[in-house]
Parts: C-alpha cells; structure tokens; sequence
C-alpha cells in the first residue's frame, strides 16, 4: 500500500510542539510538503522530519501533491489555505478558530461537501474518551429540549495575549509570533478567539446547539492589545439562553489541566461535564449516571484530529468528532460576540 502523502501550511509553534509529534507515531506516511515564515527554522523542522519540498510559499506544498494537510497558519488565512488544500485533493485538519469570518466558515465546509474530502478542525477534546462516552451518553437518553447552556474557562493566556510572554506549551525553538495572537486582523481578537473556541467546539458538539444571538462584555486589563476575558450572554435556536465565559489566568488550580466546565440543562434532564476534574454526570428522567474517569481523563491533547486525519488519508472507517460544520458554528458565536463587544448592544447571527 502506498503512503500517505503529508502536507503542512503553517509549521508555527503549535505545529512543532503538537501536530508534527503526532503525525510521527505513524509510521506510514510520506513527508512530501512543508510551509512557514523563516527560513532557518524551516530547513531546521523539514530536516528533522525528512519532507521533500520546504517553501515559504503554501502553494509550493499543493503543487507536489499530498492526501493529507495540516493547516497551522494564523487565523486570519484559514480560508485561503484549507480552501486550497481540499481542492488541491487532500483532507484537511484545520487549526481552531477556523476562520474569523462565519461566511468563510461556512464556505470551507461547502468546499469539502462539494470536493468530497474530509474537513477535520482542532478541538482535540471531542477525542478523548469520557468525551466520546459522554456524546454517547447523549445521544441514548438525552437531557430533551435544550433551556440552558452554561460553559466556563479559564487558561493560562496572560504572558501571550499581553506580548510578554508565549503559552506554556510552547517549543523554545518556535515560539509563536506575538502578531498572531495579539494582531486582530490576524487572529480576530484575544482570548475568545485564542481559547474559549475551545470551549465552544466541545460545548455546542455535545448539546447541537447553534447560536442565534448574543450580548457581551470584554475587558483587556494590563494594557493589552485584545481582550483577556469575555462574557457572553447568548440565545439559541430552539430558544434556550445560556453564557459563555472565559478568562486569562495566572495559574490553574491543578497546574497542567485546563479549567473546563459545562452544564447543559433541557426539560428531560441535565448534564454536567468537568474538564479539569475529569467528571461527567448526566441525570435523565429520574436516572443518574455517572462515568468512572482517572484524574487525568480530561487531560488535553490533540493526538485525536490528527489521527482521524491519517484515517481519512489511508481510506479508513473513522467518526469526524470535529466537522467543518461544528467549526462554523463556533465562529458564528465567536462572531456575535466580537460584533456585541464593539457595538455595546445585542447582535444577532449573519
């Protein structure tokens, strides 16, 4: 069987700590096309995993042809870059938040409907197993007509949206350029965009549910260039109302997880599931069920995507936790919110 041809646009420092790393556990992969800004660092990555074409130019990666694309640019150039990589003939795992602008979200998911490729974006939580059995959990009872969704987060994201500083995970020999995090044009603004994509991508995978529209309040202490917290305030199709918050924290309480909470409450039942703490429990109708988790369960990583995109490549069965249409519906909450904060009053979906 031949291999997998892979193809990366965008190695930033997210790429080389995480994506590179996982796509290396396969061991039947052909490294065909590499791309980023800096020479140095380029051959540097390139060497290390033997790609054949090295090119700052994205379309160079395309033209030598690949079954597989990773997509770690900025933000800002999401649509161009996996547009063109599914045309080109590969599947497509693209970093979060797909793009900035719904429309462009919404185009992308066409464009892999229309080409027939796979669409995977990075919310690498959907992946993990008390994720899947919770999603399972919902899909046999259910918690019935969805009223009221609260999600809230918290991540250690002050030195990287104030410029003084990288996450934590960041690899000493790529640490990522401060404009495409902190460079609205580039990134579509701070923490929302950053982390509590994250937050959405799991939140409305496991309720279904879409936003209609949203008031919210951000504040960007310690003169920084975008917003360090939000709070949003949202109305869902369906009518259920809920909030979604999220903030820049010095350190967390367990120091490697991620504070991570939601509760999903509908007219059947509830939900409850905690990141941090590794607990789900769903309550249906009378019935209480709780699943059996290890403390480190709700530990993230992004090994998922990547191996559902590796899947897709070599022709196998695999579930898309994190379709195209997911990511869209996450940028039109990201959007309502980003246009409330600017306008000072309720805005609804384009």
């Amino acid at each position: 069987m031949a291999k997998v041809r892979v193809g990366v646009i965008g190695a930033g420092s997210w790429a080389i700590a995480s994506h590179l790393p996982s796509l290396a556990k396969h061991d039947d992969l052909e490294y065909v096309g590499i791309s980023r800004k800096g020479p140095e660092i380029l051959k540097k990555i390139s060497d290390r995993y033997g790609f054949q074409v090295a090119s700052e130019d994205y379309r160079d990666v395309l033209n030598a042809g690949v079954d597989i694309c990773v997509i770690g640019s900025p933000t800002g150039l999401h649509h161009e870059h996996a547009k063109a990589a599914l045309e080109s003939g590969a599947h497509v795992m693209c970093e979060k938040p797909v793009t900035i602008d719904p429309a462009d979200a919404w185009d992308i998911d066409a464009t892999a409907k229309r080409v027939g490729k796979e669409l995977i974006i990075a919310f690498g939580w959907n992946y993990l197993p008390m994720m899947r059995q919770a999603k399972e959990l919902m899909e046999k009872y259910g918690i019935g007509n969805l009223e009221h969704l609260t999600i809230h987060m918290s991540s250690m994201t002050r030195e990287l949206l104030t410029n003084t500083g990288a996450y934590p995970d960041a690899t000493p020999e790529s640490l990522p350029e401060q404009k495409t995090w902190t460079d609205p044009k580039i990134s579509g603004g701070g923490y929302g965009q950053a982390q509590l994509t994250h937050a959405l991508g799991m939140g409305l995978w496991i309720t279904g549910a879409r936003a209609e529209s949203g008031f919210a309040l951000m504040s960007a202490p310690m003169n920084a260039p975008v917003e360090m917290h939000d709070a949003i305030s949202y109305r869902f199709e369906g009518g259920a109302i809920g909030s979604v918050s999220g903030g820049s924290s010095h350190v967390l309480a367990h120091k490697k997880y991620h504070a991570l909470e939601l509760r999903a409450i509908g007219d059947d039942g509830q939900i409850l599931l905690d990141l941090e703490r590794a607990a789900v429990w769903l309550y249906h109708k009378g019935e209480n069920i709780r699943l059996e988790l290890g403390d480190d369960d709700g530990y993230y990583n992004c090994e998922g995507p990547i191996d559902a995109l590796v899947a897709a490549g070599k022709g196998q069965k695999f579930t898309n936790y994190s379709p195209g249409e997911l990511g869209a519906r996450s940028v039109e909450a990201l959007d309502i919110a980003y246009r409330s904060a600017a306008s000072g009053k309720l805005e609804h979906r384009k």
